[in-house]
């Protein structure tokens, strides 16, 4: 929200310096993000007239003109066509600083000619666009002046950041009431007197929904005249960056920005019947101010006469029905259109107004009508005109609430004792109404039509302390507990912190995506339709996301579109199954892409692959305490998974703890991601808990200082046999002294049978309690072939 120290001081009485109130603003939460102060760039700028403007000797388009700047006569080399002798204008002498263009000036020839100095257009002093010419003062302005002054371009400009809870701020008036109330000056309280009908205009308005346009008042204004604005509105205009097209969508404009009230005008000569406030009904087009057509998806807010729409309600009005320089007759518009409606139709077509960032927020509705009046004023001061009776249709809401307050909560919430008679004078400042106390020492306090925020006491307590000053607030230490701090974090918060810190170790980057994502990607990935948002921040953003592979993919994808070929990313978040609570569960989900490390000389580079992913999930399963080694492998994985390249970990025969795969190619297909793309998923809530019984349970040391044994053993197996099958049962043959199994070489081809494979494993056993005799051995490796042979039909290769 831009706006000029002079506009502020419309609406506050106040001596403050700017750099004052810049710091009262960010003091009471309307934070200051800039303060562009015109005056050290322009003050070199001064008022000059040129004596004489001689064409120049070799250049066909230039003139040498000798300028009086008021205290001596210099020699200027200027191309501008309008360059004249006894002109006024503005002159720039050497060393200045031109903003316009980013010059420095210095004394220079041009074709032969010396100049020393420059004449200057609007658009080198960032006035405006216009370069055709140099400006041209009047025959009266001050010989030697600053321009600034002179111009009143010394108004420095101050850029706040409104949040959304704030929607009063977002008028110059509100502001200022804020300030007045902090103390830095007095709020000019001016109440808009109604400007008498001369006619009855006969203006017809119906509402025919009010749930989406609960009120809506219509002016007929006839004999305007719709030319130029002003200079002191096109420079307030200008100094916040609008441009000014006319009188009557300036004052529009000005209205918008000085009272937080969104308005419109219409050509009355274009307007047809009835004016209505309707439902749109599917396929209805619109050709709006900015020039674009609209197709209605139906249900949005249409201001529409009889032969069609006129516009969108609080978002854009139409272009048919727009004023040009021949308007004489207008339909001023001051209208409530609901916030939500008003903000979904804005996403929907893609529409960003200042009238939609204003409805969608909340708008006074007390100043509905003020509103009206103000701009009617106006339009008759400056592009004349008579007015006709104001017509509505519609009801007004309240837009205020009654709360019950006790003015001791401002101490016991916000740590700050202040009297009663401060706590009241502040409400009173800012625009509340403190009335009849109730039981219990509290009061009831009315709150302003122009601050919806304001629900209940904790709201009145910040307006309180915002006001009061934060930097008022005593510090205060915490209480310190006696003994050992009790740990403050639930199981789940520590296991999502151990994921974290396992995928960070290997090498992936976190990722913070959408809690959803778009509606049809959703259903890929097991997505409920009941889980569709009523009120989506945008289109594709429409569900609630099933699965946070989609989004991690999607943003690999624009990691490799930048070049990047080894990508690796991480998150840790929910994931929503159903409506419900139950169906909310907390995952670690995990997406490599393109090549699987960077290059190396010792090795060649290898696109990543489903074992990669398969590593991720174990890596992490292991990571968070479960037994990595009683996992069972289940193929194929979920569908959004390339059926061959898939699988899912499983403890038992139902309980899937995590599933990983290579991401199916029609699906990065339909995403535009360029393959290959792996990824996994471990479903943290799902992982076994740790079983504590006659208290805490303490971690038993089972090292040994006893050498190990490593025995090799290659067995021909089914080529459809699991290799996990194979480790399991060999780790059952002896449980008790076996440490480790490795699968270490996999062999099919020449001289096997062709529906056999030879698996090699290497077989770790670790003696405990004394050092294994070679019959031990011996008799532990009968037991694991003997084992393998029984369950998996395997059997000793030659």
């Amino acid at each position: 929200m831009k706006f000029t120290l002079a506009w502020l001081k419309r609406h506050l009485d106040t001596d403050a310096p700017v750099e004052e109130i810049a710091r009262t603003l960010t003091r009471i939460g309307l934070e200051v993000e800039s303060v562009e102060d015109p005056r050290p760039l322009l003050a070199p700028f001064r008022i000059a007239r040129v004596v004489s403007a001689e064409p120049h000797p070799n250049a066909d388009r230039l003139k040498v003109c000798m300028v009086d700047t008021g205290d001596r006569t210099v020699q200027v080399v200027c191309g501008a066509s309008n360059a004249r002798a006894g002109m006024t204008g503005v002159f720039a002498p050497p060393g200045t600083h031109v903003p316009g263009t980013g010059v420095d000036l210095k004394p220079a020839k041009i074709r032969g000619v010396e100049s020393r100095g420059m004449l200057c257009s609007e658009r080198e002093l960032m006035i405006s666009d216009d370069h055709e010419g140099i400006i041209d003062l009047p025959a009266d302005a001050p010989l030697g002046a600053s321009y600034m002054e002179y111009a009143g371009l010394d108004d420095p400009v101050i850029d706040i950041a409104v949040t959304p809870n704030r929607p009063d701020a977002l008028g110059v008036a509100g502001i200022a009431r804020d300030l007045a109330a902090a103390g830095c000056g007095r709020f000019k309280d001016e109440k808009i007197a109604p400007v008498p009908a001369t006619f009855a205009s006969g203006l017809d308005i119906v509402v025919e929904d009010e749930t989406a346009c609960p009120f809506f008042a219509g002016r007929w204004i006839r004999g305007v005249k719709n030319g130029e604005s002003p200079d002191w509105l096109k420079h307030l205009l200008s100094a916040v960056g609008l441009r000014p097209i006319s009188v009557l969508v300036d004052i529009t404009n000005f209205v918008n920005l000085d009272r937080a009230r969104p308005l419109h005008v219409y050509d009355a000569a274009k307007v047809q019947g009835a004016i209505r406030a309707r439902r749109a009904r599917p396929g209805e087009r619109l050709v709006a101010l900015d020039g674009r057509e609209y197709e209605c998806f139906g249900g949005e807010c249409l201001i529409a006469d009889d032969r069609g729409p006129l516009g969108f309600g609080g978002v854009m009005g139409g272009e048919a029905s727009g004023v040009t320089a021949e308007t004489t007759e207008v339909i001023v518009e001051s209208a409530l259109f609901d916030p939500v409606l008003t903000a979904e139709t804005g996403r929907r077509h893609g529409i960003e107004s200042d009238a939609r960032y204003r409805f969608e927020r909340g708008v006074d509705p007390a100043f509905t009508l003020p509103g009206m009046e103000l701009a009617t004023r106006l339009i008759l001061d400056l592009a004349g005109g008579e007015p006709g009776d104001v017509v509505s249709a519609g009801h007004l809401p309240e837009g205020r609430r009654t709360i019950a307050f006790a003015p001791e909560r401002v101490e016991s919430l916000g740590g700050l004792a202040l009297e009663r008679s401060e706590i009241r004078a502040i409400l009173g400042r800012l625009g509340f109404d403190w009335q009849e106390e109730v039981a219990g020492g509290r009061v009831h306090v009315r709150t302003p039509s122009w601050r919806p925020d304001v629900e209940g006491e904790a709201d009145l307590v910040e307006e309180v302390l915002r006001i009061a000053g934060y930097d008022r607030i005593p510090a205060v230490s915490l209480p310190r507990g006696s003994g050992v701090a009790r740990p403050i974090l639930t199981a789940g918060q520590k296991r999502a912190r151990r994921a974290r810190r396992c995928c960070a170790s290997r090498g992936l980057k976190e990722a913070v995506t959408w809690s959803f994502m778009d509606g049809d990607l959703a259903d890929r990935f097991g997505g409920d339709l009941r889980l569709a948002l009523a009120n989506p921040i945008a289109s594709h953003l429409n569900r609630m996301r099933p699965s946070v592979l989609p989004n991690l993919v999607q943003a690999a994808g624009r990691n490799r579109d930048r070049a990047r070929e080894v990508v690796g990313l991480f998150e840790v978040g929910a994931v929503y199954h159903g409506p419900e609570p139950e169906d909310q569960e907390e995952v670690a989900g995990a997406v490599r892409a393109g090549m699987a490390g960077p290059p190396h000389w010792a090795e060649p580079q290898r696109p990543v692959d489903v074992f990669d992913a398969k590593a991720d999930a174990l890596a992490l399963l292991e990571a968070l305490g479960v037994p990595v080694d009683r996992l069972q492998v289940r193929t194929p994985g979920p569908d959004w998974f390339h059926p061959g390249r898939s699988g899912m970990l499983c403890l038992g025969p139902k309980k899937v703890l995590a599933h990983f795969g290579e991401l199916h190619p029609g699906i990065l297909s339909d995403l535009d991601v360029r393959g290959p793309v792996v990824g996994a998923e471990v479903f943290l809530d799902r992982l076994p808990g740790r079983r504590r019984k006659g208290g805490a349970a303490r971690p038993e040391l089972q090292a040994s200082r006893l050498p190990p044994v490593d025995r090799d053993f290659a067995f021909l197996v089914p080529a459809d046999l699991p290799a996990e099958q194979l480790i399991a049962t060999v780790r059952g043959a002896a449980r008790e002294l076996i440490e480790g199994i490795d699968l270490f070489d996999r062999y099919a081809g020449e001289g096997l049978p062709e529906d056999m494979v030879s698996l090699a494993l290497r077989v770790r056993l670790r003696p405990r309690e004394r050092t294994l005799a070679d019959a031990e051995i011996d008799e532990i490796a009968r037991r694991i072939v003997a084992a393998a042979e029984k369950r998996c039909g395997a059997r000793l290769r030659g």
